[in-house]
């Protein structure tokens, strides 16, 4: 037995000798086969990925007016494009006496035939590239645009400035589309409660006071609306993930139509801030929707801030060029103590403190939306270049950083001044009539 064991310990120590050196005669091998290589790990493995990819670049933002008025603004950073073609004259607010409902029914025109192509042949077009068309408008402007690729973006920019032909299917599709929209708008309390607050500051039949949804636009009020807000003049187009910013404003340039001899912007029209009550009574809703406004800043970083300042003063705030405040809503028996709470919020002037936590939070949700995705961005660079005729992620920065707790100081006493607008509603027999109400900021 002892024979035994010794003689099977030494087969075992010979194997593992055996695999010992096997292992090193392999190893040996592939070292020097490795030792005489001569390629680059990108050479003798293609596609590798970088172990040292290259940092992010800062996205890089230009601008450049064109001789037709068009100011064409881009960035370098985003991943995919949206391109965004901005009318600001034509809202509802550039709406004349017989045009109501124009810019509504406009806004559904977008990608509708013109310049000799159909209106199918316009989607396709989009859609061969993967591009995502929107269009929107409101009181104070119009946009249309599309969100697709980056290398895609300037081959189908061109289709945005289509010069539309008014088809008759496309003319009455238009329409029938916004009256559908208008009886929406209708039926909600927040679109209600928002058309009441500017026919309360503005005045019901001014322009900024009229109803965006208003319904019925006629063929020739839709045609002489269009044919004279939307114009490049005046206009600003708005491009993310541009890498040749140049080359861009090149193809607007060659693509993009010139204006005709003498062609002038839209004019811009503007209603003085005026103050009062608007009320829409439903009592069939079992709510009460009340909303208290003045006159803001004209400056956009300060009427955010303030905005903020209200929100911290435990209201729902909400600011506009021209226009901020504050609404709430409740039962229709708790609508006094609602209107007593928002005007509580309204009465507090912000202190130090308070303007701080404000500044940076208007601060945060400006840089955020640069952030936002594609359109987001190009939201923020459209208002930018409408508000300061520029657009940069640092200037933006700067613009909170110079507020001063000063500034909204003043910013507050001056809203206070001005008269209250009242909306409200619902079920409105308990909100109190103006005149209660004003007195309390007398």
């Amino acid at each position: 037995s002892t024979a035994s064991n010794q003689q099977h310990s030494t087969m075992t120590t010979m194997a593992t000798r055996a695999l010992s050196q096997a292992a090193r005669t392999a190893t040996s091998r592939a070292g020097a086969s490795r030792g005489f290589s001569v390629l680059t790990a990108t050479e003798e493995f293609p596609g590798l990925p970088s172990t040292s990819p290259a940092p992010k670049k800062g996205s890089v933002s230009s601008v450049t007016t064109l001789p037709s008025g068009l100011t064409v603004v881009t960035e370098n950073a985003s991943l995919t494009s949206t391109v965004a073609l901005t009318y600001p004259n034509a809202g509802s607010s550039n709406e004349g006496p017989t045009e109501g409902g124009a810019a509504l029914a406009n806004r559904y025109l977008s990608f509708k035939s013109g310049s000799g192509l159909s209106s199918a042949l316009i989607m396709r077009s989009l859609e061969d590239v993967g591009a995502s068309p929107f269009s929107s408008a409101g009181r104070r402007g119009a946009t249309v645009g599309f969100t697709a690729a980056r290398e895609n973006a300037a081959f189908v920019a061109p289709l945005l400035v289509t010069e539309c032909s008014f088809e008759k299917w496309d003319v009455k599709e238009a329409q029938k589309l916004a009256g559908i929209e208008s009886g929406e708008a209708t039926s909600n309390a927040q679109v209600s409660l928002t058309d009441q607050i500017y026919a309360a500051a503005y005045g019901a039949q001014s322009s900024f006071g009229r109803s965006y949804y208003a319904s019925g636009a006629s063929r020739p009020s839709v045609m002489s609306f269009r044919e004279r807000a939307y114009t490049l003049n005046g206009a600003v187009l708005a491009a993310t993930g541009i890498s040749d910013h140049e080359a861009f404003v090149r193809m607007v340039e060659d693509e993009f139509p010139a204006p005709a001899p003498g062609a002038e912007a839209a004019a811009s029209v503007t209603s003085g801030y005026m103050g009062g009550e608007a009320r829409l009574s439903a009592p069939s809703t079992g709510y009460a929707h009340v909303a208290l406004a003045f006159e803001g800043p004209t400056s956009g970083p300060v009427s955010n801030v303030l905005k903020h300042c209200l929100n911290m003063s435990g209201a729902s705030a909400f600011a506009a060029p021209g226009i901020m405040g504050v609404y709430g809503g409740s039962a229709p028996g708790d609508a006094l103590a609602t209107v007593d709470a928002l005007s509580k919020a309204v009465g507090v002037a912000p202190s130090a403190d308070v303007v701080a936590k404000a500044k940076a939070a208007a601060k945060a949700e400006a840089l955020m939306a640069l952030d936002g995705g594609s359109k987001s961005l190009a939201d923020a660079m459209t208002a930018s270049i409408l508000d300061s005729c520029g657009f940069s992620a640092k200037a933006l920065a700067e613009s909170y950083d110079s507020v001063s707790a000063d500034d909204v100081s003043k910013a507050y006493s001056a809203m206070l001044k001005s008269e209250l607008s009242l909306a409200a509603v619902g079920d409105i027999s308990s909100v109190p009539y103006h005149a209660t109400i004003a007195g309390r900021f007398a």
